[in-house]
């Protein structure tokens, strides 16, 4: 199934609607559609639905959420189709579902594009931090800037209960600066700026402890940077130089193509880095390329839709890279876009609820992408939403 894609099965009922007896069980939802797909897609683009009944007629299409529980009666009335989701075939699997049977019932399968939906917002309003996605499948949010001083405040969330909860501060306050898992599960965080000027500290987080403990400095102070651990678990830098974590320590390598600060460094399944957008001090910039590990090279790439900065990209179970928001030419951003390696092309796709920079991006476990915080021309925000 393709990550940019919900689906779900449904029983068909022809010319039968629910025999409602309380208001608690009245369609949460009454649109008007141009079609019985579209009912059903409006249905698929909202968690809580899992029933629709749609009237031939008038085009007006019903969405029942899980309060059908409490009657789910059937009555006669012709020129009417109602579906039910039969529980276990929703994907992502985001809520429990009800089933029904009947002697007349088909079955229909119906796939609509991934949408945005807004989840519950941070501690603190943060622009410019890291999201991590750790191993137990919670996201840890570092640092950040606040609109009056840099942070070392971190935070987890949590994406069975959509909650957020403090844990342990960094060693160092810190912003514009880079977070990467290691292979052990510990993350590794790097530079940054802490009001006074760039850093290159480097420091550690223990997911089972909570706490923070310092490791080797950066060869250079950087900000704005880009980090990727690669398959043999060092971390490359777009200016030349890996971490190795067995020993803490740092060794330069090779330059990019081109010149860039402010881009995004992605690693793709295939094992290679594609590193997108950014600035060259004069320009946006919408060009991308790939590293590539094993003979320590670049080559350039397809560029984008879109000229951007301060904008994310988040690689997908499919293998496709999700590259949103940022600042272009034209302000703020909410576009969104997908990259293919394998064939080396750019799509857009839905775009974000809230036009963002200088935020987070993280994939979590059941797929979908959560984006926190940020800033736009709002202020600085704790915002958060999924894709």
């Amino acid at each position: 199934m393709g990550d940019n894609i919900r689906s779900i099965q449904m029983s068909v009922i022809n010319d039968q609607i629910f025999q409602c007896a309380q208001s608690t069980c009245l369609p949460f939802n009454n649109l008007t559609t141009s079609d019985i797909r579209q009912c059903r897609i409006d249905c698929l683009s909202r968690n809580q639905c899992i029933a629709i009944t749609f009237y031939k007629f008038t085009f007006q299409c019903q969405l029942f959420n899980d309060s059908l529980n409490q009657n789910g009666n059937m009555s006669y009335e012709m020129n009417v189709v109602t579906m039910i989701s039969i529980i276990g075939t929703r994907y992502p699997p985001e809520l429990a579902l009800i089933t029904t049977s009947s002697s007349t019932t088909s079955l229909s399968t119906t796939e609509a594009p991934r949408v945005w939906t807004t989840t519950r917002n941070m501690s603190y309003a943060r622009d410019s931090h890291t999201s991590s996605v750790l191993a137990n499948g919670t996201v840890l949010v570092t640092g950040g800037y606040d609109g009056s001083s840099s942070l070392k405040s971190a935070e987890l969330y949590n994406p069975s209960t959509g909650t957020w909860t403090t844990t342990g501060n960094m060693s160092y306050a810190r912003d514009c600066h880079t977070a990467s898992i290691l292979a052990n599960g510990i993350v590794l965080v790097v530079g940054g700026d802490d009001g006074s000027g760039s850093l290159k500290s480097a420091e550690l987080y223990n997911p089972s402890t909570g706490t923070w403990t310092t490791t080797g400095n950066m060869s250079y102070a950087r900000i704005y940077h880009t980090a990727s651990v690669l398959a043999n678990g060092t971390v490359y830098w777009n200016t030349a130089e890996l971490y190795n974590p067995s020993t803490g320590t740092w060794t330069t390598t090779r330059n990019m193509s081109y010149a860039r600060y402010r881009h995004t460094a992605s690693v793709l399944v295939n094992g290679t880095v594609l590193v997108t957008g950014g600035n060259n001090g004069t320009s946006y910039l919408n060009n991308a390329e790939l590293y590539n590990p094993s003979t320590g090279t670049w080559t350039t790439t397809g560029g984008m839709s879109y000229a951007r900065i301060y904008h994310t990209a988040s690689v997908l179970a499919n293998g496709i890279a999700l590259v949103t928001g940022g600042v272009s030419s034209g302000g703020y951003l909410n576009t969104a876009e997908l990259y293919n390696p394998s064939t080396d092309t750019w799509t857009t796709t839905r775009n974000m609820s809230y036009a963002r920079c200088l935020y987070t991006a993280s994939v979590l476990a059941n797929g979908t992408v959560l984006v926190t915080g940020g800033i736009s021309s709002y202020g600085y925000l704790n915002t958060a939403e999924l894709y």
